[in-house]
């Protein structure tokens, strides 16, 4: 299989309140990585890493293989990897993470589940 990087870039004027600017859907296999200037919603299954400039949402049914970079992250689905989180990070009660995370700030639902070491970074 060849190695497929995927850029999206996005005005950042052009704003939508409220809905991601890039979605996969149920479904969706990606394999290969994603950097994104805007915000990211995964639904399905993904192997490689996300480096994104925004907001990073893993959904509920999703699984991603690889490292996570980004600003902000919203983890409902299974992560094998390691995630850099400049902000915040929040791991949904549905949320697995297996690998290690550094990030600002840390906010874990009751029964989500992570295997790996954090740091608190600033």
């Amino acid at each position: 299989m060849p190695n497929i990087t995927l850029i999206f870039m996005f005005k950042r004027e052009e704003k939508t309140v409220g809905l991601p600017h890039n979605a996969f859907a149920v479904g969706t296999t990606i394999e290969g990585n994603i950097c994104a200037d805007e915000d990211i919603r995964i639904d399905g299954t993904m192997t490689g890493n996300i480096i994104c400039s925004g907001k990073v949402v893993i959904g509920p049914q999703a699984t991603v293989t690889g490292n996570i970079e980004a600003v902000t992250a919203d983890i409902m689905g299974r992560i094998v990897g390691n995630v850099s989180i400049k902000e915040i990070l929040t791991i949904r009660s549905t949320g697995v993470i297996e690998g290690d995370i550094i990030t600002q700030q840390l906010a874990v639902e009751p029964d989500a589940k992570f295997s790996g070491r954090c740091s608190m970074a600033q």
